[in-house]
């Protein structure tokens, strides 16, 4: 066992304070990382609040980890002592699940473990990347190509892959038109990642606020929700809608604006439950659907993308004494576009 700092929320809704945990000694197929940055995800805070339900505390929230491997166990092949990687969402999986063995551990029918605020294998909870460092089987982690720094990485392992796996399974691609609803931390990322896949890419933000850094981040069009005009010009315009946003949509106007057959994918996760009138799927042929981050394979081919192709999240490097502050902003949408943690200063 190993203690090492970090910063928690002792109970929900309380303010995270720093503190130190236990960390498991290196097993036989285990990855020891010392952790370098983190990102802030907007469902850290969701969790810290039980939002999305009871949680487990004291809770170490934070999966979007970059790092450095400092030790690994006799069995370890994938890694060495100095590789530079990456941890997501999830840190294990039954692995014998036919999602397991399809590549989408994500979606593990026992239930996927996740890296904080979950129970390990072990009966032990699982704790986050506001920490020093971190221990996991390296079959769930993957490798950070040297083409990308690891602050502007680290947001990658949850929102890279959260676009990147819905873009890629409903072709987003020439020929294909692409919205994306909400410019945040996950938005920004999707107009990146569809306009290097070479779709012709739409934001549909509340306002037009952000219009010049969406255009310069690669959009081709930019539009403002809260004008009624867009709806009405935009009807029946895209082959895919990926909304981003955990507020409750009007999934009712949204649909009006895809093709025939075109599909309006949901990564965003609302508290709220929606109202939905199933004739605006009906006619029309199209799918309402949602995604969940990506499998392991899929992850690493998201980084290898994003390094061919020089993408890394915009981040607003922080302390992390500034942690509490920037949940605050990240709920007033004050952010461009991931606060990332320097876990130097934990």
């Amino acid at each position: 066992m190993t203690t090492v700092a970090a910063y928690a929320a002792p109970a929900a809704k309380a303010p995270l304070e720093r503190t130190t945990i236990e960390r498991r000694a290196v097993r036989e197929f285990d990855v020891l990382i010392d952790i370098k940055f983190a990102g802030i995800c907007h469902s850290d805070i969701h969790q810290a609040q039980e939002g999305w339900g009871e949680a487990i505390f004291p809770m170490v929230p934070g999966h979007e980890i970059a790092g450095v491997v400092s030790e690994v166990g006799p069995g370890v092949t994938k890694f060495k002592v100095g590789d530079r990687v990456g941890v997501g969402c999830m840190v294990d999986s039954c692995r014998e699940c036919d999602n397991c063995k399809a590549g989408r551990e994500q979606y593990c029918v026992k239930g996927n473990v996740p890296t904080y605020n979950g129970i390990g294998k072990d009966g032990e909870p699982t704790y986050g990347g506001y920490s020093e460092k971190v221990v996991v089987d390296e079959n769930y982690v993957v490798r950070i190509p040297e083409g990308i720094s690891l602050d502007v990485a680290a947001p990658l392992l949850c929102a890279g892959i959260t676009l990147y796996s819905p873009l890629k399974r409903w072709g987003a691609g020439p020929g294909k038109k692409v919205a994306i609803v909400g410019l945040g931390g996950l938005g920004h990322m999707g107009v990146k990642i569809a306009h290097a896949l070479g779709a012709e890419v739409t934001v549909l933000s509340q306002s037009l606020r952000k219009k010049d850094d969406g255009l310069k981040l690669g959009a081709d069009h930019y539009y403002a929700t809260s004008d009624e005009n867009t709806f009405k010009e935009l009807a029946g315009t895209f082959d895919l809608i990926v909304s981003t946003v955990s507020a409750p949509l009007d999934f009712n106007a949204y649909l009006t604006l895809l093709k025939t057959e075109g599909a309006l994918v949901n990564v965003g996760a609302p508290e709220e439950p929606i109202s939905l009138n199933l004739f605006s799927v009906i006619g029309g042929g199209k799918t309402l659907a949602g995604s969940m981050i990506g499998g392991i394979a899929e992850t690493q081919e998201m980084l290898d993308f994003c390094a061919e192709h020089s993408l890394g999240a915009e981040i607003e490097l922080i302390a992390a004494s500034e942690i509490n502050q920037a949940y605050e902003r990240v709920q007033s949408s004050d952010v461009r576009y991931r606060f990332v943690i320097d876990t130097a200063t934990i």
